[in-house]
């Protein structure tokens, strides 16, 4: 049977292949009768089928190509200058590549033939349009423009205000584009910033800095926990630079006198990314750090952070107490928080109470009480921790022990039924229980309150595109504790463009847990110094930071250089 167009039927087409009913057939036909529409459309809003049956029906009834996934497809990056990403988005096509003498073109829609039109004369050739879901080619689209958007922009940037004589106007306000890859404004400082913020995004930074200096101004991307300098603006942009940045977050431009911090959002390539702002006052002029955050980074779980076997093992058991502190320490940057986050969210359950305390909230958890202190109207860490003992939780994150006060509260609710879960500034596990009674805490408290400190840092990985191997020297086995005639390759990057040329991509955590037994606990109710609490856990089998670096070295995932920089030291047992 077929349509007055020559071709199938879609219902029977969608019975056949997809064992659409013929009651849920006849229901979204009345239905269509009755408000109008496409029969497809009718039926998605019925439910009675997924986006990508419909659409696999719909290649069938047009005799059209059918491409579920978009994601391996090799696109061709010179037919994409030639189409604005507006265009595209509107109306969901996508040019693919040369096929014969035609060029595929990737839609969502059969019967968009206006679009497909256009690509012709656009293109200047016939077009072959392949149905997709939406959702693949969204991610495809954005991905394309995002690889076809020039690595050199900023400094293209830099050449057109190089040439410009009035930068006076340059930085006044101007509404934010919904999406950086379609920026259209003229003004050269908007789109020198929007350059730096998007080649940030797509280089995985973290943080970007905007340092002003007596003779310039230095732009530095922080990648993988190190800074690289990116670009370096005349000192006369200074001020039109921070001021567009100060405009975005909504501060004051005319006070250059304090600090000020601020925060906004952009979107590129489909991604939406939160800034924090923070304006510095220097004797150069003011100083701009921005930190970037992805909304859509998922949270890692435990089992993603880089544990090995037996120590997932024990961070799960010590995770499911009921009572205790748990500390995680390591500098600013070691992903201590993110740490803490994996392990609230695997113990998040219906039948806790779990309520954090943080500065700032950094990612929001579903089915967790979060709070931001703010100090303006004094509600610190201890307060805000005074206020959620009384909220009957379970399970209590404080972001930090930065005092006494915090610190006694903390331990108080571990001896009173609670699992706290917090983080210190300390160089090794065994220095958490020391830094507690430095702040002026009783050695016994902390011994009785306190059940694991696991320490941490972040190691840059190889990158896997360019990773080669090469047999080290008998300084680089003896660093590593092995014998100087053992056999073995080590691994290096040697730089590619998907490692902007710096030998790594990504990191990964080497972490050391320490438990509290019986032993470890009379040395600290005895104020035995870190050193002799580290060597009774190191005796007990503890591994080290540096030994956890080492091994890492030798599975081939990081490099010496790279351990000894975390670790600041070299690596010894």
């Amino acid at each position: 049977m077929e349509s007055s167009y020559g071709r199938p039927l879609l219902g029977r087409i969608l019975g056949e292949k997809f064992n659409l009913s013929s009651s849920k057939l006849e229901e979204a036909l009345a239905h269509q009768q009755e408000k109008g529409g496409r029969l497809g459309e009718v039926l998605l809003h019925l439910r009675a089928l997924r986006e990508e049956e419909l659409l696999e029906g719909l290649a069938l009834q047009f005799g059209l190509p059918w491409m579920p996934q978009l994601e391996s497809a090799n696109i061709d990056h010179e037919l994409i200058k030639k189409v604005p990403i507006a265009f595209c988005r509107r109306y969901r096509v996508l040019p693919l590549w040369h096929k014969d003498r035609e060029i595929l073109v990737a839609s969502t829609d059969p019967l968009e033939t206006v679009a497909l039109d256009d690509l012709r004369l656009l293109l200047g050739k016939p077009v072959q349009p392949v149905l997709t879901t939406g959702v693949s080619l969204l991610a495809r689209l954005n991905r394309a423009y995002d690889e076809t958007a020039s690595p050199t922009g900023a400094e293209d940037v830099m050449e057109d205000i190089a040439a410009s004589e009035s930068l006076d106007q340059i930085a006044h306000e101007l509404d934010e584009p919904q999406d950086l890859l379609d920026a259209t404004d003229e003004a050269p400082i908007i789109r020198l910033v929007n350059s730096v913020l998007f080649q940030a995004i797509r280089q995985r930074a973290s943080d970007i800095h905007f340092e002003s200096f007596e003779r310039g101004l230095v732009i530095r991307y922080r990648i993988d926990g190190v800074l690289y300098p990116v670009l370096t603006p005349p000192k006369r942009l200074q001020p039109s630079i921070i001021a567009r940045i100060k405009i975005m977050a909504g501060l004051n431009i005319a006070e250059k006198r304090l600090p000020q911090d601020g925060r906004f959002a952009i979107r590129t390539a489909g991604k939406d990314v939160d800034l924090r702002v923070s304006v510095l006052p220097t004797s150069h002029g003011e100083r701009v750090v921005l930190r970037l955050l992805e909304k859509e980074n998922r949270l890692l779980n435990l089992s993603e952070m880089g544990f090995s076997g037996e120590r997932l093992s024990a961070i799960h058991q010590l995770i499911q107490l009921t009572h205790g502190i748990i500390l995680v320490t390591g500098p600013t940057g070691s992903g201590k928080t993110t740490t803490l986050y994996a392990a609230l969210s695997h113990i998040n359950s219906p039948d806790k109470n779990i309520i954090t305390v943080e500065d700032p909230v950094e990612y929001q958890l579903v089915g967790i009480g979060q709070m931001q202190v703010n100090p303006k109207i004094n509600l610190s860490f201890a307060a805000g921790l005074r206020s959620i003992l009384r909220q009957d939780p379970d399970v209590i994150m404080i972001g930090e022990i930065r005092d006494r006060e915090t610190a006694e509260i903390a331990i108080h609710a571990s001896l009173t039924g609670h699992l706290v879960f917090s983080t210190l500034h300390t160089n090794d596990a065994a220095s958490a229980a020391t830094r507690l009674i430095d702040m002026g805490i009783e050695p016994f408290l902390v011994a009785s309150s306190v059940v694991a400190v696991l320490a941490q840092r972040l190691l840059r990985k190889i990158c896997p595109d360019c990773k080669t191997a090469y047999q080290p020297s008998r300084e680089e086995l003896s660093r590593l504790e092995l014998p100087p005639d053992t056999q073995t390759m080590l691994y290096r990057g040697a730089g590619c463009p998907a490692c902007s040329q710096t030998g790594y991509r990504g990191r990964t955590g080497i972490f050391e847990l320490l438990m509290l037994d019986d032993d470890i606990r009379r040395l600290i109710g005895a104020k035995a110094d870190s050193a002799a609490i580290k060597h009774a856990a190191v005796t007990k089998g503890m591994v080290s930071l540096k030994q956890e670096g080492a091994e890492r070295v030798l599975q081939g995932h990081t490099t010496l250089e790279e351990v000894m920089r975390i670790t600041q030291q070299e690596i010894e047992v």
